[in-house]
């Protein structure tokens, strides 16, 4: 074969490659859009995460499943609230279902799991679900990992200032549960009670404690309130023991306290909770326009659901309309490891279903709005009423990012206050 024939077939050869390449490329921008998602339908959030996936699928509904001409293949997975499963899971939506984006998780310590796995992945992005550690965004931050829902620290903002100076509290006894969400909701409001003055008894529980009778007994006798940074099943429980003995101290509510996932419940532990105080991204009796269609919407299309959203409902909502907006913004292309896709992302600024406005800072983490609530009767219904909006509450809680930092992560020690009396 002459050098001339040679060069001539490996040209030819060259350009059918390029060929085949250029149109496998087209074939796999019109196939599918692959989303996995993942939430708790196991554990003490498990019907948190059903709500999540009511959310989710409203907002996948309403773009028919489709966009830019790509068809949206969602593909839903389960974790119990643990980051060991959240990681398995999102592993085999990586490996096994060669899934574009993930949605998710759900609680805190799978939060951090899935922001250390998404370093390892290339042209692949993880938008968070609602869970909300506040290291996931905070400290050493994933380049493709994104939180659209603020997180447990920026909901408490004005929470530890109403307790003392509204509700003349001066010591509460704290009890949460020992993982990472907890320690970022307790930073958040002794952040503000401890500064000024109030004093704290941490009493930790393990996720799925059922029996609380011994930290009840550990209540100092001069507390003046109980400070609840539970859950689920978990608050649940504590609530129904201490209404049980008698217990009759007022409840200052974590956000996950106060929601829907508990207030459907009934029991003898309603009676600790009408009057309640909390704060948190979402209120159910809230006036704005936008929260009051998404409410109406959500009833309609889930009768069966709770009354209002749950918290969980409206940050998985939140995430997937963000993806949703960002796919439109790009016309659903993922080329190029999803450079265009994830710069879309970090743009983005959109109102969120509360009628609240979302943008993101640096750490790709969510700017927004906490609402103060309480708890009321309303109509033989309970119902967070939101009496106090802080608009823009920052992951930083509007504090130079260099003295913020200095303060040290949230963890079981971290924040204290000094000792009562």
């Amino acid at each position: 074969m002459s050098v001339s024939r040679r060069h001539t077939l490996a040209w030819a050869m060259g350009t059918v490659a390029a060929v085949f390449a250029a149109s496998s490329a087209v074939a796999q921008d019109d196939g599918p859009i692959r989303i996995g998602s993942i939430t708790t339908l196991e554990g003490p959030f498990a019907t948190g995460g059903q709500d999540a996936y009511r959310a989710m699928e409203m907002a996948f509904e309403a773009i028919d499943y489709e966009i830019g001409g790509r068809e949206i293949e969602w593909i839903r997975e389960s974790s119990n609230a643990t980051p060991e499963v959240a990681l398995a899971r999102a592993r085999k939506l990586i490996e096994q279902d060669d899934v574009d984006i993930i949605i998710g998780p759900l609680s805190g310590a799978e939060g951090i799991a899935l922001r250390d796995y998404s370093r390892t992945l290339e042209g692949k992005t993880i938008v968070n679900g609602s869970s909300g550690a506040a290291d996931t965004t905070l400290r050493d931050p994933s380049s493709n990992f994104f939180r659209f829902n603020t997180e447990g620290t920026q909901w408490m903002a004005g929470l530890g200032t109403y307790a003392y100076d509204e509700m003349g509290s001066r010591h509460v006894a704290l009890v949460a549960a020992d993982y990472a969400f907890p320690y970022a909701q307790v930073f958040g409001f002794m952040h503000e009670y401890c500064e000024l003055g109030g004093a704290v008894t941490k009493l930790w529980s393990p996720l799925n404690t059922t029996d609380f009778s011994s930290i009840i007994a550990q209540f100092p006798s001069d507390v003046d309130a109980v400070a609840l940074i539970q859950g689920g099943t978990d608050a649940l429980a504590f609530l129904t023991q201490y209404a049980e003995v008698g217990g009759d101290l007022p409840i200052i509510g974590g956000s996950i306290t106060a929601d829907q996932t508990l207030l459907s419940a009934r029991g003898p532990h309603q009676s600790l909770m009408e009057g309640m105080v909390a704060a948190g991204p979402i209120a159910d009796l809230n006036d704005d326009p936008a929260w009051q269609e998404f409410v109406a919407q959500y009833r309609e299309r889930w009768p069966d659901g709770f009354d209002s959203p749950s918290i969980h409902a409206v940050n998985y909502y939140t995430n997937t309309i963000a993806v949703i907006e960002a796919l439109q913004e790009v016309g659903g292309d993922l080329s190029d490891n999803q450079e265009a896709f994830q710069a879309a992302l970090a743009s983005l600024e959109f109102t969120a279903p509360t009628g609240a406005n979302v943008r993101l800072d640096d750490n790709r983490k969510a700017i927004s709005d906490i609402f103060l609530t309480r708890i009321v009767n309303d109509d033989g219904t309970m119902r967070t009423e939101a009496f106090g909006r802080t608009e823009d509450v920052s992951q930083t809680l509007g504090m130079d990012q260099d003295e913020f930092m200095a303060l040290g992560a949230p963890s079981r020690d971290n924040p204290d206050c000094p000792p009562a009396g």
